[in-house]
């Protein structure tokens, strides 16, 4: 508590950068795409992220004892889902700030998975902001035709495989550090993934300079370095402080597509995004008032 007190804007600072890795690392992967395989390419990304963080990591597993590594393992199969729907939903998709929002609903869903899995009873907000991301989901669905794309349900896949982890994160695995607990998951969904496109992908790969170039910055910067990042400003402050500004990757991602690969939004998706961010916004909003007066102290309360 008193790191918290002592540097509460440079945790803001580093939880920003991190959004904006997060965002850069869906230009990356869309990017590496292009050449690779999606399971091989996110198994292999997250294999090597996971190996350059157990060299940090390496001091607190060894003294860990092997049921607590095991769940840690487990959880990561979990996460493997997760990223799997992810990167499958990031292929097939044509716009990556529209994804971005709709794979965000995953924080939404966190509590209403804990009501149905755990019994938690959701903050009243949470029933608030459900319709108001079921009609921005909508919005997008009818821009297409009122139809669901293929890349929308991947990444609602994604969404509700995400709630899930984090509710088990919490739950099975809360004594682990979080440095460790993030190897592990790396280490696993890396195995995992590379294992399933070894065995059932037969995309034969375009590997050049470029694709090489945009794999090592997804692994470096969007994987090894953000995760680290994470972790530290995590410590530094309060898990629904972090969870209010790492809701702004879906900005970021839907800002660096129009500069990058010169997306444009159609009305509909402008009303639907803003309403999927909105929601999020009513689901955080006493966290987000809390984050408000940080930044601009004469806001009131």
């Amino acid at each position: 508590m008193n790191t918290i007190k002592q540097a509460p804007w440079q945790a803001d600072a580093l939880l920003l950068l991190v959004t904006l890795f997060a965002a850069g690392g869906w230009i990356f992967s869309k990017e590496a795409l292009a050449g690779m395989p999606p399971l091989l390419f996110i198994g292999t990304r997250f294999l090597l992220a996971g190996l350059i963080l157990l060299g940090f990591a390496w001091p607190t597993l060894r003294r860990m004892p092997a049921r607590r590594i095991w769940r840690g393992v487990w959880v990561g199969f979990l996460f493997s889902a997760a990223i799997a729907f992810w990167i499958l939903g990031l292929k097939h998709s044509d716009h990556l700030g529209e994804s971005a929002f709709i794979n965000s609903l995953g924080i939404l869903l966190v509590p209403v998975v804990a009501r149905l899995l755990f019994g938690d009873r959701p903050p009243r907000s949470t029933w608030v902001a459900l319709p108001v991301a079921l009609l921005g989901f909508i919005l997008l669905s009818l821009n297409a035709g009122f139809r669901v794309e293929t890349s929308q349900l991947f990444m609602v896949c994604a969404a509700l495989c995400f709630a899930l982890l984090i509710n088990v994160n919490t739950r099975v695995v809360r004594n682990v550090p979080a440095l460790a607990l993030t190897t592990m998951q790396l280490l696993s969904v890396g195995s995992v993934l590379t294992t399933l496109s070894l065995l059932f992908e037969h995309q034969p790969m375009a590997l050049n300079t470029s694709i090489l170039g945009w794999f090592m910055a997804s692994v470096l910067v969007a994987s090894s370095l953000r995760f680290f990042l994470q972790i530290t400003a995590q410590s530094m402050t309060t898990p629904t402080h972090a969870s209010v500004i790492l809701m702004l990757e879906a900005v970021w991602t839907a800002l660096l597509a129009g500069w990058w690969f010169g997306e444009t939004m159609t009305l509909l998706q402008l009303w639907g995004c803003g309403l999927i961010f909105t929601a999020l916004l009513i689901n955080r909003w006493f966290w987000v008032r809390r984050v408000l007066t940080r930044w601009l102290p004469g806001t009131s309360r």
